[in-house]
């Protein structure tokens, strides 16, 4: 049973008295000519073709909205009412609605109820457009008032207090209200559809076909991340939720689709931060014939086309900075990148326990039973990750830390890998695959030595993915990139939790 607030109990009283009068609270049929935008836009192109000081033609409209002010003025009453596209005012008068039906929209409505109303546009003294209620009607009464409060000034000058969220936390546990009173907000997620939108146009425009691969596999691979298990009871086999599209569309390459990609989810089990999530969206592509170098030049072409389409500038600005995405990027060696910012040469340490003492002697305290490939990962991430604001292309990786990766000819401890960095964090990785199907089952040889059980970065082995490749893959490159990242740097928002909708939180108690 609903522990009601005393607020909730009297709108629960008036949808009683509503129904007792015979006035559905919640109608079926709502009708509407214009949104906000539209009404205001027709009625200043009215204006703009009167001639000669004559009044505008008359531009009739209904609209339909969520009441988010009123106030009432003795025979008066301004509100404002939002809708998708933005806010419109309304004005009603007594004497031409009469004292009962303005009487009934000052007291049976309330701030957050759906109303309908039809009228003439005008403008104000002080100059804004407004809807001149004729006839009004309510469309869906809202029992809870929006949370918490702050003060907006209306047309007529009165001060009247309404609904805003503030604490975080509250916003992303009841996005509904979030989006409900923040504009900013539902621009947010207007903004994050275009990004996706973008990235899409991109990609088709440069011959990769969008598929679909299984989100339940039954090896999961392609990434270095813990799986969430989940069990099918038809099949009676455990399944895992995917922590990557890697192997499946890399499978397509083998069958002569030459240019995939695909943006989904993906499901990591680990810890969250600002710029984790353990559900997020991925976009991944691979291509046939080409290498991390061309996988370069492509990234950069695609992020900037983005900015551009989205921003109306391959500049932007994130927390304080502006960043530029105007191609080219910058090329860092990432041995060079680590010497330059922690003194350490890595290619004078070959080995894990050479590498350990080298980082200890400068204060350091990795895992001691790190290999070489996560101690060079600490050293990125300890001293030269922070430094890497405008976009930068990282290149050159450990052989051990990049299992899907094809060697760099004549240096068989690195690999052609690259991750593009902005604004000190991760934003994509690639590679040139590897498709030497003996390697290949090598490397997963290897990976289940090197890591034990409880660490993320063991890839099980996966042989249908073996039998697909000695079927013959053809050269390539691949691709990966989290969207909501992206989506946090060209909307300027610090944590990952802003730019998804509906961001897991901890159940609280009620």
């Amino acid at each position: 049973m609903t522990d009601y607030t005393s607020l909730e109990k009297i709108r629960l009283e008036k949808i009683e008295q509503l129904r007792r009068e015979g006035v559905e609270p919640y109608p079926t049929r709502a009708e509407r000519t214009h949104t906000s935008v539209q009404a205001i836009s027709a009625f200043e192109a009215a204006e703009k073709a009167a001639q000669g000081g004559k009044p505008p033609a008359e531009v009739k409209v209904t609209l339909a909205g969520r009441i988010r002010a009123a106030r009432a003025m003795g025979k008066l009453t301004f509100a404002h009412i939002e809708d998708g596209e933005g806010r419109i005012q309304l004005f009603l008068r007594m004497n031409e609605l009469g004292q009962d039906r303005v009487d009934w929209f000052n007291n049976i409505l309330d701030i957050g109820d759906f109303i309908q109303a039809a009228g003439v546009m005008f403008r104000t003294r002080t100059g804004e457009a407004t809807l001149h209620v004729h006839d009004f009607k309510l469309l869906a009464k809202a029992v809870s008032p929006l949370p918490a409060a702050k003060d907006e000034v209306l047309e007529s000058g009165e001060t009247v207090r309404h609904a805003a969220l503030e604490d975080p936390e509250l916003r992303a546990r009841q996005r509904y209200a979030d989006l409900a009173v923040n504009p900013e907000v539902r621009q947010t997620f207007r903004k994050r559809t275009g990004i996706l939108r973008a990235l899409r146009e991109f990609l088709d425009d440069h011959g990769f076909l969008e598929v679909e691969t299984p989100i339940l596999q039954p090896i999961y691979g392609g990434a270095a991340a813990k799986p969430f298990i989940t069990h099918h009871n038809q099949l009676k086999q455990d399944l895992f939720l995917r922590i990557s599209f890697e192997l499946y569309l890399k499978r397509l390459l083998v069958g002569n689709l030459e240019r995939v990609y695909e943006m989904g989810r993906d499901f990591r089990n680990e810890g969250v931060s600002y710029k984790h999530n353990t559900e997020f969206t991925q976009l991944e592509f691979y291509w046939a014939y080409a290498d991390y170098l061309k996988v370069m030049e492509l990234t950069e072409q695609m992020v900037s086309f983005v900015c551009q389409k989205v921003n109306g500038s391959m500049k932007t600005v994130y927390q304080g900075s502006e960043l530029d995405f105007t191609p080219p990027w910058r090329r860092l060696a990432m041995v060079d990148g680590i010497r330059e910012t922690s003194g350490i040469d890595i290619s004078m340490h070959p080995t894990a326990e050479s590498l350990f003492k080298a980082i200890a002697a400068k204060g350091k305290s990795p895992n001691p039973q790190s290999t070489r490939g996560k101690l060079i990962d600490f050293l990125l991430s300890e001293f030269l990750e922070p430094t890497l604001v405008q976009p930068t292309f990282l290149y050159d990786y450990p052989r051990d830390i990049s299992p899907f990766a094809k060697p760099k000819p004549g240096d068989p401890l690195t690999v052609e890998r690259f991750e593009g960095y902005v604004a000190g964090f991760e934003l994509c990785n690639a590679f040139t695959e590897l498709n030497d199907p003996l390697d290949q089952e090598q490397r997963f040889i290897e990976a289940a030595r090197d890591f034990t059980d409880e660490e993320e970065e063991k890839h099980p082995m996966d042989e249908d993915y073996l039998r697909a490749m000695r079927y013959g893959m053809p050269p390539c490159g691949g691709f990966g990139m989290g969207v909501d990242r992206l989506v946090m740097l060209l909307t300027d928002k610090h944590s990952i939790r802003e730019v998804l909708l509906f961001p897991p939180s901890r159940e609280t108690e009620e």
